[in-house]
């Protein structure tokens, strides 16, 4: 079965063939440290780790995901708080990977911080002055972009039209006025490191361009993030690693992800409509929304809204009560073909989904137990695949999903007081601690094998 992506370079849906089978090596722009991750952070992550966890089935990966922990939104946090640099960097970093951990984001093969590879950045750019494609001027390096005849492939505009659309800084030092910043000064109080060049800092886009680099080699086979970085980031990145390695591929591979709306308007500051990982956390648990920010094609828009979070909730809830009372199989089962052929079809995650409670249907109406445990093993091997329903299903029901602030053990002497009172026929007593739990959140199922609850969603 052949995987297929939609290339950003070449508009088309291609089938996936690495540059070395042995070795695939997938690059995807990670945060920059200076706040907590909102919600559209943490897109990009979840899309690219069921992207890594799809072709680890096939191949060696090695996957970098890096820090920016330079940025001038970093010395203006640190300068607003005052903090140092590295106070609000180390915080806000540990911060985003115990959200990821919350989300069930796999950690990448490598994680590098700009910080560590300063000596790497110097090199690209050395490089990029000798061979024509940079030049230094008032104490920067800039890149130059009418070197490279290329620019403005990935995004599929005339340089003037690119130029239009974006906010260029306008300086009389710049040959051209969409020459992008490679290195820049720094004073006295700013962050900055030695460089032939004087004592400066290094540009946005070089830092991904050298990382990948020296973890991954000059020519990657697959580069993530988000739409909004097609350009300038990713359209400078392209530029400056293809010259700097003698007009070598740059990556063969350019996948984006959809912007992230919130009931229906883009996100942002001046609409304040942000919304931090870290609070939404708090109101659901990680595996209902990392299911939310995979129910919609990664390339689309995605509305982020309280029926989505309701919804995958729910859908969790179908889940693990198919799964609930069958055992974990013993031995590796593989993932059920619809859900592979899905997701092998540039990462259709709906589709999956579907096929996923496509088995949810047949579990809940077989009376095979030996057909249900098979069809519990594909259920779980499919749900890996995109990195939910992996939990116990007792300690998912049990778990704390709601506001009732109902302890487990609370809420099991409520039932057990309730059985009581059915034992003892007394059925107003019962209906009342029912009705006090289902006011509560908690919705209580009586079966054949007895009473099981869970909170509503």
């Amino acid at each position: 079965m052949n995987i297929e992506f939609y290339n950003t370079l070449t508009r088309r849906k291609e089938r996936f063939v690495p540059q070395d089978p042995s070795r695939v090596t997938m690059y995807v722009c990670g945060p920059t440290v200076y706040n907590f991750a909102h919600i559209g952070n943490a897109r990009p992550a979840v899309v690219f780790d069921v992207l890594a966890r799809l072709l680890r089935r096939s191949y060696r990966l090695v996957y970098a995901r890096n820090i920016t922990d330079v940025d001038d939104k970093i010395n203006a946090a640190a300068r607003e708080r005052g903090e140092s640099i590295g106070e609000i960097t180390r915080r806000f970093t540990q911060a985003y990977l115990e959200d990821m951990q919350a989300l069930g984001v796999q950690a990448p093969d490598v994680a590098p911080l700009v910080t560590e590879h300063i000596p790497d950045i110097i090199d690209m750019i050395t490089r990029l002055i000798g061979s024509g494609h940079a030049y230094e001027a008032d104490g920067h390096v800039l890149f130059s972009v009418a070197s490279y005849p290329d620019y403005g492939a990935l995004s599929g505009r005339e340089t003037s039209e690119l130029l239009a659309g974006a906010r260029v800084e306008v300086a009389t030092y710049k040959r051209d006025p969409g020459d992008f910043v490679l290195w820049k000064p720094s004073d006295t109080d700013t962050v900055g490191w030695d460089s032939p060049w004087g004592r400066g800092r290094p540009g946005w886009h070089i830092e991904c361009s050298s990382m990948i680099e020296r973890h991954l080699g000059e020519t990657i086979d697959i580069h993530g993030g988000g739409q909004d970085l097609i350009f300038p980031h990713h359209e400078n990145e392209i530029a400056q690693g293809t010259c700097a390695h003698g007009g070598r591929t740059y990556c063969r591979y350019w996948l984006h992800n959809g912007f992230l709306n919130v009931d229906a308007e883009k996100m942002s500051k001046s609409l304040g409509n942000v919304l931090l990982l870290r609070d939404l956390l708090n109101e659901a648990p990680g595996e209902v929304i990392r299911l939310a920010l995979l129910s919609a094609r990664y390339r689309e828009p995605l509305d982020w809204n309280d029926a989505l979070l309701a919804d995958s909730r729910r859908k969790l809830d179908r889940l693990y009560g198919a799964l609930r009372g069958l055992p974990v199989a013993d031995h590796p089962v593989d993932p059920p073909e619809a859900v592979l052929a899905a997701l092998y079809d540039d990462l259709n995650t709906p589709r999956a989904l579907a096929e996923l409670f496509a088995l949810v249907r047949e579990l809940n109406t077989s009376d095979d137990q030996a057909r249900r445990a098979s069809l519990a093993g594909a259920l779980r091997a499919g749900a890996d695949l995109l990195g939910i329903a992996q939990q116990d299903p007792e300690a998912w029901f049990a778990g704390v999903q709601g506001d009732s602030g109902l302890t487990e053990q609370d809420i099991e002497a409520r039932l057990q007081a309730r059985a009581q009172a059915r034992s003892a026929r007394d059925f107003a007593e019962a209906d009342r601690i029912r009705d006090e739990l289902a006011a509560l959140g908690i919705t209580i199922e009586d079966g054949a094998d007895g009473t099981r609850w869970r909170r509503a969603g």
